[in-house]
């Protein structure tokens, strides 16, 4: 057991929804009901976000544990979405296990491409906050950086309350634990993917998606004009339906 929090739902073929690190799985609230009426769906925290803590007896990785917790649920073969950070855990997963990943939906997902600008703005002034205590301050940051126009305010405070918890959960992690990260090789994911791309995202991540459309080997870029970061909380019916319109279709991209 990883001590991983996680839950299931629903019946039909595995579907596994990875969150983004500014979030933890309650991020995909808006798309429970409407994916677990036609899949098996599996949601987790990861270490240090939501219901799960950071803690581990040594180095430990995210696409380690879920692959202990497909393996716990006798899963041998599933659909991944990951957003963000969930996006490049889907990413390690797919790169390890190839056998393991059926599709994959990458929603402005991270793939380790060196840092832009915009990226080093973001971060260091999240982290001049947090080591200022103004953790409401940082989470705020987040909600303003990552959520698009389309955006709601009970949105955006839901967001910015995850991120906070996820703070408050990792600064009180002692010890704190060594993550690892697992390698990502595009080459080798041999799964039909879905790349998401925000046109109010940052551009860091607008060349990301496009760097892994043109990278993976079966893969299609949708370019959402409308989207920020995370287009499931922005507009959860519309995203819901482009993640489902995928894991449905019978042809690869």
């Amino acid at each position: 057991m990883t001590g991983v929090w996680y839950e299931v739902g629903g019946v039909g073929d595995p579907v596994l929804l990875l969150h983004s690190g500014t979030a933890d799985a309650r991020m995909w609230d808006p798309q429970w009901e409407a994916l677990t009426a036609s899949f098996r769906v599996i949601r987790l925290d990861f270490r240090g976000f939501g219901r799960s803590p950071w803690a581990a007896d040594g180095p430990y990785s995210d696409d380690g544990d879920i692959a202990q917790v497909l393996g716990d649920l006798g899963l041998e073969r599933v659909a991944v979405v990951g957003s963000s950070h969930g996006g490049r855990v889907a990413l390690e997963l797919a790169t390890a296990r190839p056998g393991l990943v059926s599709r994959l939906v990458l929603l402005n997902a991270g793939c380790g491409l060196p840092e832009t600008p915009d990226v080093e703005e973001f971060g260091a002034e999240e982290m001049r906050l947090v080591e200022a205590g103004d953790l409401t301050g940082a989470a705020e940051l987040n909600a303003r950086t990552w959520l698009g126009p389309d955006a709601d305010d009970a949105t955006r405070a839901r967001l910015a309350e995850m991120q906070r918890h996820a703070y408050e959960v990792q600064l009180a992690a002692d010890p704190e634990p060594e993550r690892i990260r697992g390698r990502i090789d595009p080459a080798a994911v041999q799964a039909p993917a879905l790349v998401v791309g925000g046109g109010h995202d940052l551009p860091y991540f607008r060349q990301t998606a496009r760097h892994l459309a043109a990278t993976l080997p079966h893969a299609r870029l949708v370019e959402l004009e409308w989207a920020g970061h995370l287009p499931s909380m922005e507009r959860p019916a519309e995203t819901t339906r482009i993640i489902q319109d995928f894991l449905r279709a019978t042809d690869q991209p």
